[in-house]
């Protein structure tokens, strides 16, 4: 996870937007999809990924119902398929 992007705001420190959100999500998820990958066992960390899963799909219907331009842009930037 050495080439991991830091999560770019839209406005300066902007880290509550949705778009932020989401693209910290899918760090996290990434990270967390290699450690349950390499530890079968360890489900409370599978519980956390899934969670993670859970929260940003609810990010991303948020912005698929209000805001199709931002979720557009969103997908397309995090390689998303949705």
């Amino acid at each position: 996870m050495a080439a991991e992007k830091k999560v770019k705001a839209t406005a300066g420190k902007d880290t509550w937007s949705p778009e932020a959100q989401i693209e910290r999500l899918t760090q996290e998820i990434t990270t967390l999809q290699w450690h349950v990958a390499s530890n079968k066992k360890d489900y409370d960390a599978k519980r956390a990924l899934l969670q993670k899963v859970a929260k940003r799909r609810r990010f991303l219907r948020y912005l698929k119902e209000n805001h199709l331009d931002r979720y557009a842009e969103v997908s397309k930037k995090t390689g998303l398929k949705v």
